[in-house]
């Protein structure tokens, strides 16, 4: 792939020879789409809170999803980031891209007390990626609800990443949540309403950081087409999340999570 400097210094060159490149870069276009796309598709169970802040975890199915070149190595991918992709391409040092998150439903039931419903939640955002090294990944989140909490939601991550060869990538690393005061009333505050139902004080916390963890990832292919996904990550809330008297009564400052699934690849296009 032509570089900046080469695309600067292609202003200079003549007319026969501009010809010969916008050629190399035909074909190279050629190349790169004759190699066609490999696919993957998987699922598996996962567990995690039903809510944020909840006591008890639910089951839930854990869709897998995948696309790369032939050729390219597996993907770092971190179980808690969002859906999205990187607009630079896998080898690029900086990286950038949309993000997309889904927050569970909060039903008075699974609370078991008469507090307001919370509706699930889609979060639309970007993410900013930095590869210090073949090894260390940093990542920033951010994340705006267009329904449920209507807050803004988002992470930073430190990865640490180990490869096996071709074959396995395994990723872990901490993290902090951070959101604002909107998210933070919607999952731990208490309105007068709440308080006249349940007996619990009025409690209508700020923004901030709400929690800080762990999460480890690891992806392994059987062979090139066969491959497994599993995860497992724990966050501990902090600050005016663990203050809540809806917490205290009702939920627990310990966050757990994890999942395993089964994933295919195949490919799509190209010459095989």
């Amino acid at each position: 792939m032509m570089t900046l400097p080469n695309r600067l210094r292609a202003a200079t060159l003549t007319g026969a020879a501009s010809l010969a490149l916008l050629a190399a870069t035909a074909a190279s276009a050629q190349e790169e789409e004759d190699r066609g796309w490999l696919v993957t598709l998987g699922a598996g169970p996962q567990t995690y809170p039903k809510y944020p802040g909840a006591e008890d975890n639910g089951l839930y199915p854990m869709p897998i999803f995948g696309l790369r070149r032939p050729g390219d190595p597996l993907p770092v991918k971190s179980p808690d980031e969002g859906f999205g992709f990187g607009v630079l391409g896998h080898d690029s040092i900086v990286n950038f891209g949309p993000a997309i998150q889904l927050v569970n439903k909060r039903d008075p039931q699974d609370v078991g007390a008469p507090v307001a419903e919370v509706g699930l939640s889609v979060e639309l955002g970007a993410f900013a990626a930095v590869n210090v090294a073949p090894w260390l990944r940093l990542r920033v989140e951010g994340r705006k609800a267009v329904s449920g909490h209507d807050g803004w939601n988002g992470d930073v991550a430190v990865d640490f990443v180990v490869r096996g060869g071709d074959t396995t990538v395994f990723t872990i690393g901490p993290r902090a949540r951070i959101a604002d005061g909107r998210y933070h009333r919607a999952y731990f505050g208490v309105s007068p309403a709440d308080a006249l139902a349940t007996g619990l004080p009025v409690y209508s916390p700020g923004g901030g950081v709400y929690a800080y963890g762990v999460n480890a990832g690891v992806r392994h292919q059987f062979s090139p087409s066969w491959g497994l996904y599993a995860y497992a990550g724990y966050d501990r809330l902090v600050g005016d999340a663990v203050d809540s008297p809806l917490l205290q009564a009702f939920g627990s400052r310990h966050q757990y999570s994890g999942g395993i699934g089964l994933s295919y690849t195949f490919q799509v296009g190209g010459r095989r």
